[in-house]
């Protein structure tokens, strides 16, 4: 479990499957993401990050408040599989709307940061997003990741013809960390 002033990063359990469907099934959240999701499609999306983090140790992890325990999203890290962060440590996060402009993914992403690069091998942590998802790359930002341009990708797993297909990387070396 990786806690923050705020926030709590944990495994996922049974009751999470709700609220975050809530999440995965909001418009708003999803325009950048990709189309709304379905209960049945949030249930196998737990299923592989839970998958991920008996595999590898990490994940993208259920993400809560700890005021009041509300499941508000998810954030960790995750071995990349897409473009040029293939293989690479990947950070994501991903939260309910209501909770945006509070601060809580630059909290949860830096938590998620520290704990990579105390426990992780990696020289370097990567994030990747659409071109447009101006939120996430103001976070990445935030966190010290430089936009790698060089890096543009057209994400493989999504359409020629998506709108949601361009995306960018943003890189920030173990030795720029300023937790180091």
């Amino acid at each position: 479990m990786i806690e923050t002033a705020r926030l709590r990063m944990r495994s996922w359990r049974e009751d999470d499957l709700a609220p975050f469907h809530a999440i995965c099934a909001d418009p708003v959240v999803m325009a950048t993401l990709g189309p709304v999701m379905s209960r049945d499609e949030t249930a196998a999306l737990i299923e592989r990050v839970k998958a991920r983090e008996a595999e590898h140790g990490h994940t993208f992890w259920a993400l809560e408040r700890k005021d009041d325990g509300a499941l508000i999203g998810w954030c960790g890290v995750i071995r990349g599989t897409d473009g040029p962060v293939a293989g690479k440590a990947e950070l994501g996060w991903r939260l309910a709307s209501a909770c945006w402009g509070q601060g809580y993914a630059s909290e949860a992403a830096r938590g998620a940061l520290e704990w990579t690069f105390a426990n992780l091998p990696d020289d370097a942590a990567w994030a990747i997003t659409h071109t447009g998802n101006v939120r996430s790359r103001a976070v990445m930002e935030r966190l010290g990741m430089r936009y790698c341009p060089e890096l543009d990708f057209a994400h493989p797993r999504l359409a020629g013809d998506d709108p949601l297909r361009p995306h960018v990387a943003y890189c920030l070396p173990r030795a720029e960390w300023k937790g180091a």
